[in-house]
């Protein structure tokens, strides 16, 4: 475990992905990037009004804070696309070996519904995933 991509998005799950990375950073001395995916949707509005630039720009700052406290400096990315492919698509290209992020806890229908980004990416990332509970 070299390098370790952190999804967060501010929640308490990406907070306990955060802790989590926290823990493992340390332990390997593993260089660490935090990615918070601005969601682009196909359909008359792209971007959803309530969760923009702005919104992961103060995520990635609460998430570096968290880092620097513990002593790790971060890379800090901002893309947008859709959530699981954007994450999965960035460890691949900036050769992260490990994905570390929360899980919502969603029941059942409203997963299938609506999908699970951490299910998403633990089932096609070509890296190494910690689901954080």
């Amino acid at each position: 475990m070299k390098k370790i991509l952190l999804a967060y998005d501010g929640g308490e799950p990406a907070k306990r992905a955060l802790e989590q990375t926290i823990e493992l950073a340390t332990r390997f001395e593993a260089q660490v990037g935090v990615i918070s995916v601005v969601p682009v949707r196909s359909g008359r509005t792209a971007i959803d009004p309530w969760d923009d630039r702005t919104v992961h720009a103060e995520e990635l700052l609460e998430a570096r804070r968290a880092l620097r406290e513990a002593g790790i400096e971060a890379e800090m990315l901002e893309p947008g696309g859709d959530v699981a492919r954007t994450i999965e698509r960035v460890a691949d290209e900036r050769g992260y070996d490990t994905i570390v992020i929360g899980t919502r806890g969603v029941r059942s229908l409203a997963r299938t519904l609506q999908g699970s980004v951490s299910e998403h990416v633990a089932s096609h990332a070509h890296v190494t995933v910690v689901v954080a509970r």
